[in-house]
Formats: structure tokens, sequence, C-alpha cells
């Protein structure tokens, strides 16, 4: 059974506090939804109770404009539009695409009280697709990941303006004293991350949730 692509990706409009998700040492259990959709791949290099060190596989996404705004929940929804349009067949193949996962967003933070953070929303491209993607006016196609590595925390709930940045938070305390943190260090610039999502709104239990950095050395 596939899941609709509004189901899966309202997860970013809803609040809610459940179950968080944690690793054990071995790495990240499977999302469910990876176990009826297709998930974009990835190996575990390295993995921790908190957090875990990826290398992904560079595939087809497709992307959103960047969209500015002051809320997380506004650009998602404005994000959404635009890739649920493209997948239900506003495209030069006017063809209509099965549901993937995750649902990835860049988040590239405000620098200042009065300014705009601004948000890329990301669809991953089905096997189907990945040589010869629909091609579209709104949305278009790109490579990811544009780094060689990815620091991941995982957690539960429904994601907001709130919990987002504290999950970053709690990862990059937890990459603290590791090899890692120097490689993910900004030093004078704003550190900018991801977030990516697994599951329907509809979905209350075991949630899956992540918070990305990305980095080029280990």
């Amino acid at each position: 059974m596939k899941m609709g692509f509004g189901l899966v990706f309202l997860l970013v409009l809803s609040l809610g506090v459940f179950d968080v998700c944690e690793g054990k040492g071995k790495g990240y259990e499977e999302a469910v939804n990876c176990k009826r959709l297709e998930c974009a791949p990835y190996e575990v290099v390295h993995s921790q109770k908190d957090y875990e060190i990826r290398s992904y596989t560079t595939s087809m996404w497709i992307s959103t404009p960047p969209l500015n705004s002051s809320s997380y929940k506004d650009a998602v929804g404005r994000g959404f539009n635009i890739l649920f349009a493209y997948i239900q067949g506003n495209n030069d193949q006017r063809a209509k695409i099965d549901m993937t996962a995750p649902v990835l967003v860049d988040i590239f933070p405000s620098t200042g009280p009065f300014c705009n953070s601004s948000f890329i929303m990301y669809f991953y491209v089905p096997t189907k697709y990945q040589n010869n993607p629909p091609l579209s006016a709104q949305a278009h196609q790109v490579k990811l990941p544009k780094h060689k590595y990815a620091a991941v925390r995982r957690f539960g709930g429904f994601m907001d303006d709130s919990n987002i940045p504290t999950q970053a938070l709690a990862l990059r305390r937890s990459l603290k004293g590791t090899p890692w943190e120097t490689s993910i260090s900004t030093k004078n610039r704003v550190l900018t991350y991801s977030v990516a999502g697994y599951n329907s709104p509809f979905e209350y239990e075991n949630r899956v949730n992540e918070v990305i950095f990305w980095f080029d050395r280990p």
C-alpha cells in the first residue's frame, strides 16, 4: 500500500510530543515506513547511542527553490504545494510518482532577530526515474548529498520551530570531543543543517525524524 505524499508531508505541519527514538550503539533501526516506501540509501560509518555517522549514496532529488520565512511551518507549507503538485503530474511527463522517504529540508537559520531563515525542500526520486526525472518549471533536479558524510540524530514527535533547534543543539553537544566535531565547526558563520521526516501525521507512535549535519572530512 502506497502512502500519499500529503499524508507523509503534513508531519512537518503538526505539533505533538511522543516517544523519542534512540540508537543503541549498533545504528538506528530502519524506519518502519522504509519497509513499504522507497527510501534514500546510505551506509552507517559509525554509531553511538545519541547519533550515527552515515555516508549517503549520491542520488537524484527534486528541489523547491529557496523559501524565505520566519516560520518553518510556513516555509514547508509552501514547499509542500510545489512538491505535491510535481508528483501528482505537474511535470513534463505528466507522471504520477510514488511517494518516497524521507522528506528532506535544508535549514539556513537567520543571522538576526528580524531576518528570515531560508528553507529548501527535497523529494527523493524513485529508482524508476533516477536516470530520467520528469522536469518541472516549479521544481528542479539536484544531486544529493553535496557532502560526503552526515552526522545524524534521531528523535520522535512532530517537528516544529522549537524542537528542531533543540535537537540540532543536542546533536552538536553529542559530537563534542569526537573526531567529527572539527569537521562540522562553523567558526564565524551560522551552522546550517537539515531535517528529515519519515511519517504520516496520522501516525502517533514510533515516529522517526532526524536532524543532520553534513561534512566532507571524517
